[in-house]
């Protein structure tokens, strides 16, 4: 019986005969002086972000435990104290309260004017290249800048909003808007709903634009109105865009701080203190590192809540 020796495998592109290992041989020493400039390059970022992210976030977590004060030098263990105290702090709790309402209404409201500008940009209009480049031009401005900006404007002696709110005899005498307790925290949020909406717009912009042009067609063909194509295609199709703009927006609202900052201090009467700015007070103004660590440690666990609830209404909603 003549017998017949069995084909070669084929050898794969780049291969030669004998210079590789089996597929399943290969081990992760071979993998990375196989490609090493690669690694080589991304060695360095991933250095630094094992150091100023990685590591400072560890290194933070080891501070609740501790009583951790710039000015001394003694750093004593003290459990979950500076939790405790984090819960029993009404100063914190009255940031929370803040910043829930600043949330609560700088998000939707953006959210909603960030749409309604995409839609009417996204039909075809004379100069809308123009348009979309103005409204997005707060977003690149430095917040800084903005922030001096808006409290000029707001300034009770001199600033532009009084001047024609007393011009047009609206109001008897100038308003204070960042030093009135009722007035402080709806003018940072006309500011930072001013500066927001160009970044909603653009989103909602782009998702508008993927939306296939055949569906709005079949719904003419039907019948549909403009207001019923824009309730049963438009917004049902932008359901994830919203929420990844309302996911962004609750983590950007929470840890507001510059216009904070800049414009009213946390005051009058800590109305405008929000959780950001109370964890700055703490670290910087107080040197208490520890307890400033705990609760930027509490600040992450509510965040964490609201964005699982939000991939959960989401998700019950394609359900």
């Amino acid at each position: 019986m003549t017998t017949y020796p069995s084909p070669a495998r084929p050898l794969g592109a780049g291969e030669r005969a004998g210079s590789l290992p089996p597929p399943r041989r290969r081990s992760v020493a071979w993998r990375i002086r196989r490609n090493w400039s690669a690694y080589a390059f991304l060695s360095v970022p991933l250095l630094l972000f094992m150091v100023f992210t990685v590591f400072a976030l560890i290194f933070a977590f080891y501070l609740t435990f501790h009583e951790w004060n710039a000015l001394e030098p003694e750093t004593p263990y003290v459990g979950l104290r500076n939790y405790s105290d984090m819960i029993a702090d009404e100063g914190f709790r009255g940031a929370i309260v803040n910043t829930f309402y600043f949330t609560a209404v700088s998000v939707p409201v953006t959210m909603a004017i960030g749409l309604l500008v995409a839609l009417l940009l996204n039909l075809p209009l004379r100069g809308r290249g123009f348009l979309r480049t103005l409204y997005f031009l707060p977003v690149v401005t430095p917040f800084v800048v903005v922030a001096i900006l808006w409290k000029w404007l707001y300034n009770g002696d001199f600033g532009l909003f009084n001047f024609y709110l007393l011009k047009t005899h609206l109001i008897d005498s100038p308003l204070l808007f960042l030093s009135d307790q009722k007035l402080a925290m709806p003018s940072v949020i006309l500011m930072s709903i001013w500066s927001g909406v160009g970044f909603s717009m653009v989103i909602y912009l782009a998702a508008l634009q993927a939306i296939p042009e055949d569906l709005y067609e079949a719904a003419r063909v039907d019948g549909a109105s403009g207001l019923s194509r824009l309730l049963y295609i438009t917004v049902p199709m932008l359901r994830p865009t919203t929420l990844f703009l309302a996911v962004i927006g609750i983590i950007g609202a929470f840890q507001v701080f510059t216009q904070i900052f800049v414009m009213t201090s946390g005051g009058p009467a800590e109305k405008t203190t929000t959780v950001v700015y109370f964890i700055y007070l703490a670290a910087f103004k107080f040197y208490e590192f520890g307890y400033a660590s705990t609760l930027s440690f509490g600040l992450l666990a509510i965040l964490l809540v609201f964005t699982i609830i939000q991939l959960r209404i989401y998700r019950k909603g394609d359900a």
